[in-house]
């Protein structure tokens, strides 16, 4: 059975996510608060991101600016600064 949120970033009552997909506190936040939706759009630019700044995971300065960028993304409604990529309008 699929539960519904209010998205805060969707701005709209839509399917939440299954689990907590993000520890801590932040994960609690985004499981209360975000939709599956939005966490998939979150994951592509996740990953653009990941590769045009060639991150690495393992290093915890690229781990704490990718978390800064994602609460950023989901919750006040700022885009990424991605070379190339021109978001859709909404």
């Amino acid at each position: 059975m699929s539960r519904t949120v209010f998205c805060q970033n969707l701005k709209k009552d839509a399917e939440g996510l299954r689990f907590q997909l993000y520890p801590g506190e932040v994960g609690k936040r985004i499981f209360d608060n975000i939709s599956q939706e939005a966490w998939t759009l979150w994951q592509k630019k996740q990953t653009m991101l990941i590769n045009e700044h060639k991150m690495n995971m393992m290093n915890p300065n690229d781990r704490a600016i990718l978390e800064k960028q994602m609460i950023d993304y989901l919750f006040e409604g700022i885009e990424p600064k991605i070379e190339g990529y021109v978001p859709e309008k909404k």
